[in-house]
Formats: structure tokens, C-alpha cells, sequence
């Protein structure tokens, strides 16, 4: 299964926010037809689809068109477990940043996020790593609640620059306003926010560096567990593969189908240490394996369904990832066969001659 899902911890924050607007969460669940018997096992995990329409259900149970918001505003370090214990003994605002963004797969797969400096700016931004669009109240949520977490962490007061979400513009602005202090801009390219660098410096209130060595490896246990065998990288390739050899997508088209920014994908893959340009050389090389043990084909055929421009490049390419080239790689794979078949016949021979 390549979604981990959310951990059924997600839930908490909705069941808070509907109690804090004065609703009974039992009734709620009646309403919406989810079993709260699920919360009693804190290892479980629902997909994506289900917090989709649990968030979507309570705004419509609540009234409030802007629950992700406000649900956001309520979020404590004590609601992310593992990971916002890691966050909050952190040293400084980007080490808590950098936990969130290593961490965040215990909570939920496929939503993290990435930031960059420019001038005497910090962009964070917050994208998808599965091709589903970004649910409205889940992504202000997320925004709403990093935000405030940075405050809480910091004791400061965080002035927001600029403020973009890539989904359409709701009736009244006036409650982004209220949180962030700025009107967002709407129908953006991506989700994301704009502060002074000087953010990311700001110490971290209550850190203490021996509980972080004490849930740092709690938290990197959980993470393995969740990703073994099931990284982004992997879907990546895997869709890639499905391309070819009709097309090698380039990174611009790898990351439209994954609905994020390029940026955004280069940063994804370099969290599992890879990039888009090992990705593609790995694709070219399990499909040009496969082809060399095909004799119909040329090696010049070979490079051009590869889309090499020309067949000299596919040689060089080869020869960097095997040592060899495509024609003494084919060489060597026949004297093998040869050898295996010679072996294989050679007990046959002698019993024939006895």
C-alpha cells in the first residue's frame, strides 16, 4: 500500500474544535456515520478521504465555512504526539521545521512541506506528494496550525508578509485576516507564506535537548516503520516506468502529475536522499537491461527509445552506470548464456558416450 494514511490521532483535533464551539462530538459521529470505537486504538490509521470528509462534515455540522482555520488555532504541540515533542525541544524554529518535515509521515502521508530563503525573507510552502488534489480545510489547517505552533514555540508574535492558497476564494476574507493579519491571495500556484528569515533563528522557548534525544529515536523508529518499502521515490519511479518508453517525463511534467511545484518535488526526493535526475537515469537503466537481453534490438534502437538524441550518449550513460558498454554488456550476458547452456548439456553428453 503505498498511502500510510493519517493516524487516528487527526481525529482529536476535530473532536476539540467541535467541543470548543459548544457540539456534542457523539453526536456529530452519529451524524456522520464514523465509529468513535476507531480512537481506542491509538496505532490505527484512516485514509485520506475519510479526514477529508470528516473536516468537510464538521464545517457543515458546525456552520463554520472555515473550520480548517479555527480547528488550526486550537492545534497544540501535545495534539501531534511524537513528532511535536521532537518540534518543541528542538533548538530553533527551522530545527522544529526540519523535525516536522522529516516526521510529519507519522501523522499524515502525503502532506508536508518545504521553505526557502530570499532576500530578507522565509517562503514556506505546503504541497502533496500524492497526485489528489489538497482538501480546502485540511490545507488551512495545516497552515493555520504551523503557524500559530511557530508563535506558541517562539513566545513571539509572527508578522506574515504575504499569504497564497492555490484554492478559490471563499465569500469573506475577513477571517484570514483576523488569524494571519494579511487577506490571502487565492488561486495561486501553491500553498504558502511569507515572513522575515529572522523566523527561523528564534530560539525555542522550552527546548531541551536531552527529551529530544529521548523522542528523536521514537520518532525515527515510527517513520522507517511507515515508509519502509513505501517511499515517494518509489512511486515517483514507478510512474515513470509506466511512461516509457513512450515518454521519459521531464521534472516540469513529473511534478504537474503529482500536483506540486518542481520545487517542491526536488525537495521531496532529497528528503529520501535521491532527486529527479537518479530517478531518471535509474529508469533508463532497468529499461535498457531489459532491452539488451533482447537481440532484435540494436543498441542503437535501444538509445532511441530511451530518447538519448543520439546513440553515443546511451554508450557514455551505460558505461557510467555499469562499467561497461552496451555492446560488452550484451557480450558478456551471451558468453554467460552460452557457458549456462555448454553446462547444462554437458552431463547429457557424457551419458550418451558411457
Amino acid at each position: 500500500m503505498d498511502d500510510q494514511g493519517f493516524a487516528i490521532s487527526m481525529v482529536y483535533p476535530i473532536m476539540k474544535t467541535i467541543a470548543q464551539k459548544g457540539f456534542d462530538f457523539g453526536q456529530f459521529c452519529r451524524h456522520v456515520s464514523f465509529d468513535m470505537a476507531k480512537l481506542q486504538d491509538v496505532d490505527a490509521r484512516i485514509d485520506e478521504s475519510e479526514l477529508v470528509r470528516l473536516m468537510n462534515e464538521a464545517a457543515r455540522f458546525t456552520q463554520d465555512d472555515y473550520f480548517g482555520l479555527h480547528q488550526g488555532e486550537l492545534t497544540d504541540i501535545a495534539d501531534m504526539g511524537i513528532l511535536g515533542y521532537v518540534m518543541m525541544h528542538s533548538d530553533r524554529i527551522v530545527d522544529a521545521l526540519k523535525a516536522y518535515q522529516r516526521y510529519n509521515v507519522i501523522l499524515c502521508s502525503g502532506y508536508n512541506l518545504d521553505w526557502e530563503e530570499q532576500g530578507d525573507d522565509a517562503i514556506l510552502r505546503f504541497y502533496k506528494t500524492t497526485p489528489t488534489p489538497m482538501s480546502r480545510q485540511c490545507v488551512e489547517d495545516m497552515v493555520s496550525s504551523l503557524y500559530h505552533l511557530i508563535a506558541r514555540m517562539s513566545n513571539r508574535s509572527i508578522a506574515i508578509k504575504e499569504l497564497q492558497f492555490a484554492h478559490a476564494a471563499p465569500a469573506d476574507a475577513g477571517p484570514y485576516l483576523s488569524i494571519f493579519g494579511v487577506e490571502p491571495r487565492f488561486d495561486g500556484r501553491e500553498n504558502g507564506l511569507r515572513m522575515s528569515k529572522e523566523v527561523l533563528q528564534y530560539p525555542i522557548l522550552y527546548s531541551d535537548p536531552r527529551l529530544r534525544r529521548a523522542f528523536e529515536p521514537i520518532a525515527e523508529e515510527v517513520r522507517e516503520k511507515l515508509l519502509r518499502g513505501r517511499e515517494f521515490s518509489d512511486r515517483v519511479f514507478q510512474w515513470m516506468m509506466a511512461c516509457m518508453p513512450a515518454s521519459l517525463p521531464t521534472l516540469q511534467e513529473t511534478a504537474a502529475s503529482f500536483q506540486m511545484s518542481t520545487r517542491s518535488l526536488q525537495a521531496k526526493l532529497k528528503e529520501e536522499s535521491t532527486s529527479y535526475n537518479e530517478l531518471s537515469a535509474r529508469v533508463r537503466k532497468e529499461i535498457a537491461l531489459v532491452y539488451l537481453n533482447k537481440h532484435e534490438y540494436s543498441i542503437s534502437q535501444i538509445a532511441y527509445l530511451l530518447h538519448y538524441t543520439e546513440p553515443s550518449a546511451f554508450q557514455a550513460a551505460f558505461k557510467k552506470w555499469t562499467g561497461l558498454t552496451p555492446g560488452q554488456y550484451r557480450a558478456q550476458r551471451r558468453q554467460k548464456s552460452v557457458s549456462l547452456d555448454t553446462a547444462e548439456a554437458l552431463p547429457h553428453i557424457q551419458s550418451r558416450r558411457r
